[in-house]
């Protein structure tokens, strides 16, 4: 373990110390800096953090207690409104009384209205007398309501609960036909005051609007959802009317919600919640608030940021002093490295601007001194350089030319001597032709055109040489001939040809000379379809044009090679393609020939 982060140390070191000295400067500076800010600013938010969530959960609870508190205050309200009846003597008396008269009629029906309007949400107000006959009130919109639906339910509740009111969380009730509404009850058993006996149930639907009036700006407040459950878990209200009367005593959502009050977080659909709740005392119900805890930690986010924006300004601030700082100190060094690397890439025109006598002027001063230097000496390999070069072309040129003219005066001297025939004049001019042209300065440019009527003539001698042995083709196009070229390029190729390729084989063979170009360059093709040669063969020569031996190749070949190197450059060679019993392509490369054709044409800089 130990020399594993020993080494993982080291190796982040070396990377370090690899970087450049502007960088170290820039790295060293902020991590000064954001270190102690980091930590200060992470510190600062856990704080704030812990001590923001508890005043958000002690508010949300608060919030949830008031609703809780305004039901509770609310029921208590309607349970007091059923013992109305026992301080009014005329419907006491009513509800004794067997027949029913429009006296009871109305006495019982104004009761029942006065106490329908004792509150907005009320949605009807139900009495049955002792002889089980419901008089009810309902607010405008019920035309018809169905208390004999309900009548033994009543009575069941009120009995088992004795003179104690009975409180029954949401139900639907029937109204107008097929309609239904959500409502709680609130219902008692009514007792003569006299003779303790029961003569009666008062009823009072309350319509559960109540609810939404006093839970949803709860909702509005927390952004969450808030839920009414009675004693024994069922849904009292919920903004989703799907879920009005659900029963929800086995959910998790109320197994942690035991006590009077308090809150706890979990998971609802992978999302996180902080639940907070209250308990009535009086009635049993829960009032739940499920909150989002991304709600409760906004006030959290906005700090954070807060943080965090101001710790990224402050090392953005420290970075460009950082910066600035490093950069002052390292541009000469950075100057004197960029020249340094101009130079590697051949450009020894520069020069250090020294400015100051410190440890980097001295460098720079070294280094022109250094230039300098450099540049006299390649200055002296460059002339030493020419002058060879220029020999090697002249002793290579020589090195053609003693081998050409004996081959052709070895044939004059045989048709001389087997024949007394006219074509020995046309030789002769012919080769005075070919000598003519060779005896001029090597290194003497000459257009495509003369270089390819030297190449026709020195193809008619041959053909005089020998007859009916070959025949030639030159394709170059016609505007390859206006470009310049060294002289004696093409001829050492088609000699070649000739006595290694066409020699060899007793059938006629055609030479063909084809031209076209690759951008700027200019590709030369010299074909011939004699005899070829195999691949370990082919291999050797193409080898020998470059590794400078003479070898069983002769050296017209290699000669052409090496002077088109010299004089267009390394990117300009010669390369021999052939196949046994197929012939030979020599194909010459010359870089940039066209260069010229093309800046004149298109008017453009190269």
């Amino acid at each position: 373990m130990i020399s594993s982060v020993f080494y993982l140390c080291r190796k982040t070191w070396v990377l370090f110390a690899n970087l450049s000295m502007q960088k170290k400067l820039v790295i060293i500076f902020v991590f000064l800096i954001s270190l102690p800010i980091t930590y200060v600013s992470y510190a600062s938010y856990r704080a704030n953090s812990s001590s923001i969530l508890s005043n958000m959960t002690s508010s949300a609870g608060q919030m949830t207690d008031n609703a809780m508190d305004k039901v509770d205050r609310y029921i208590a309200d309607l349970k007091r409104y059923t013992i109305l009846p026992l301080y009014n003597k005329d419907v006491e008396k009513h509800l004794d009384q067997r027949e029913t008269d429009w006296d009871k009629s109305a006495s019982i029906n104004m009761f029942l209205m006065y106490l329908a309007n004792m509150k907005e949400e009320i949605a009807g107000v139900y009495l049955t007398d002792r002889f089980g006959k419901t008089f009810y009130n309902a607010k405008p919109g019920i035309n018809e309501i169905y208390p004999e639906e309900r009548r033994a339910a009543w009575e069941i509740r009120t009995r088992e609960a004795g003179v104690s009111p009975v409180l029954l969380g949401t139900h639907p009730i029937r109204v107008n036909g097929s309609e239904q509404r959500q409502v709680f009850t609130i219902m008692r058993s009514i007792q003569s005051v006299s003779t303790l006996k029961n003569i009666g149930i008062i009823v009072i639907d309350v319509d559960i609007r109540l609810f939404e009036e006093i839970i949803e700006p709860l909702n509005t407040v927390t952004h969450g959802n808030t839920w009414i459950v009675d004693e024994n878990g069922r849904v009292v209200y919920n903004s989703d009317p799907a879920m009005l009367g659900k029963d929800l005593s086995g959910s998790a959502l109320l197994k942690q919600a035991s006590g009077p009050r308090g809150y706890f977080e979990l998971d609802i659909e992978g999302k996180p919640y902080i639940s907070v709740y209250s308990s009535s005392a009086s009635t049993g119900w829960k009032t739940i608030s499920y909150i989002p805890l991304t709600e409760l930690l906004a006030p959290m986010k906005q700090s954070r940021n807060a943080l965090i924006i101001t710790a990224l300004l402050i090392v953005f601030f420290a970075l460009a002093v950082a910066i600035f700082i490093s950069y002052a100190l390292t541009k000469p060094l950075t100057r004197t490295v960029r020249l340094m690397k101009q130079v590697q890439r051949g450009n020894l025109d520069v020069h250090v601007e020294v400015k100051y006598n410190d440890e980097i002027g001295r460098l720079g001063s070294h280094f022109n001194r250094m230039i300098d230097r450099v540049k006299g000496l390649l200055q002296e390999v460059y002339e030493t350089e020419k002058s060879k070069q220029k020999a090697d072309m002249l002793a290579l040129q020589n090195q053609i030319n003693p081998h050409f003219i004996y081959n052709t005066l070895e044939s004059i001297r045989m048709l001389a001597e087997l024949n007394d025939d006219d074509r020995v004049a046309e030789l002769t001019y012919l080769l005075g032709l070919l000598l003519r042209y060779s005896i001029t300065r090597s290194d003497e440019t000459v257009t495509v055109e003369q270089e390819l009527r030297h190449v026709r003539n020195y193809l008619q001698l041959l053909q005089i040489r020998f007859p009916d042995k070959l025949d030639f083709r030159i394709e170059v196009p016609q505007h390859f001939y206006h470009l310049p070229i060294i002289k004696l390029v093409f001829q050492p190729i088609v000699e070649n040809a000739v006595f290694h390729g066409l020699e060899k084989q007793e059938k006629p063979g055609t030479i063909t000379i084809n031209a076209w170009n690759e951008g700027l360059d200019a590709i030369f093709e010299i074909r011939d379809d004699g005899v070829g040669m195999d691949e370990e063969t082919l291999a050797q020569l193409n080898h020998s044009l470059t590794d400078g031996k003479i070898d069983k190749f002769g050296i017209g070949l290699r000669n052409v090679n090496e002077r088109v190197r010299l004089h267009y450059g390394n990117a300009s060679s010669l390369s021999v393609d052939s196949r046994p019993g197929k012939g030979t392509a020599v194909t010459l490369k010359i870089t940039g020939l066209l260069e010229e054709e093309h800046r004149i044409r298109y008017g453009e800089v190269i």
